[in-house]
This record gives structure tokens, sequence and C-alpha cells, in this order.
């Protein structure tokens, strides 16, 4: 058995675009699952508390919520602030990651001229030495 019967193949149809109408693959199916009780849920509550007649939803007082614009902004400020923080500290980890990155390659550079530096310079062992350090650049270049 091979690991491929696992995967999902997904016909990308004749303007490459097809594959978002599958459902197999696809997190639709899922988050139906999940939003489809909870709006049943939430538009049951509203006519249970509001009624089933209609009339909420003409005239200037749209279900009679006085202060909502409040509860809004105060929403949108808590919700701006949260997706800035969030952006902040992805922004600094990412460069925290590219400065360590670049710290480990100097590293590895530093070790390699250090190991050429202490390579035999005699001349009996020059194309041993020169295939060690073509050797070890190929397999430092691989990092």
């Amino acid at each position: 058995e091979t690991r491929t019967s696992n995967m999902i193949h997904y016909d990308s149809g004749k303007w490459g675009i097809g594959f978002m109408w599958q459902i197999s693959g696809s997190v639709f199916p899922k988050a139906l699952m999940w939003a489809v009780p909870n709006a049943t849920m939430a538009a049951l509550c509203h006519i249970l508390f509001h009624g089933s007649s209609g009339d909420e939803f003409r005239g200037s007082s749209v279900l009679g919520m006085q202060g909502a614009d409040k509860v809004w902004s105060g929403f949108t400020f808590v919700l701006g602030f949260l997706v800035v923080f969030r952006n902040n500290q992805a922004y600094s980890r990412f460069w925290h990651g590219g400065k360590s990155l670049s710290e480990v390659r100097a590293n590895w550079f530093n070790a390699v001229s250090e190991v050429f530096a202490f390579c035999n310079g005699e001349e009996e062992f020059k194309e041993q030495v020169l295939d060690f350090q073509h050797l070890l650049v190929r397999l430092a270049s691989m990092l």
C-alpha cells in the first residue's frame, strides 16, 4: 500500500480554478457543520425574543438597539488593537529568525575557514587536502 492513496487529487478544470468547487478536501463541510446549527440557534433566539412579525425591520428603530454604536466601536477598537499587536509580534519574530539564520550562516563560514586554515600544507598531502577541502565546501554549501 502506498502513501499516495491518502492524497487528495484535485482536478483544476479548464480555467485552473475548478478545484474551488470540489467538496473533497474542502474546509466548507466542516465549517458548515459548525455554522449552520449556530445560525439556526441565533435565528430561533431572535424569533423567540422579538417575535416573527417582521415589524422590527421597518422604521428607524432596528431591533431597538440603542447604544449599539458604542458597543461596535469598542469591539472594533479591541479587535484592531489585537490585530496590530499580533502583527507586530509576527514581524519581530520574523526578523529575529532572519537574524539568527544569518548568525548561523556566519558561524558555519567561520568553522569551515578555520578547518581550511589548519589543513596540512605539505606537498605530499596536497591532493588529499584538496579533495577534503572540496568535500567540505560541498557539504557546507548544502547547509
